[in-house]
């Protein structure tokens, strides 16, 4: 199952609005990149690690920080997906990237239709 953006803030807004606290929600966050930075040393070597999935954690803990980021977008009426289109479109000016974001996925989508 795939889900989109706007199908995670809806979920999140729903799951938080009856007490969601940005505050709280935003140390949640703060703790969960600590988390990754753990993990990604780890995988450097920088930090001894007892056999352990380091992949399986470093997807988990990337998950939780999408999750407390999107959370805090939702309470806050901030619509990502345009947010992320529209900054993607921004600095792929601002770096001369070949294509965008927008772009990039219209041509995936034309690409499957062409098939």
């Amino acid at each position: 199952m795939k889900v989109t953006i706007e199908e995670l803030q809806a979920y999140l807004f729903d799951h938080y609005s009856n007490g969601g606290i940005d505050q709280s929600l935003f140390m949640k966050l703060v703790e969960e990149i600590g988390e990754v930075a753990e993990v990604l040393n780890k995988k450097a070597g920088r930090k001894s690690t007892d056999k352990e999935d380091l992949q399986t954690q470093l997807g988990n803990e990337l998950a939780d920080v999408i999750h407390y980021t999107v959370a805090i977008a939702a309470l806050n009426g901030l619509d990502m997906n345009n947010i992320i289109i529209n900054k993607d479109k921004a600095a792929s000016v601002k770096y001369n990237h070949k294509t965008n974001l927008e772009q990039f996925i219209l041509n995936k989508r034309n690409d499957k239709t062409d098939q």
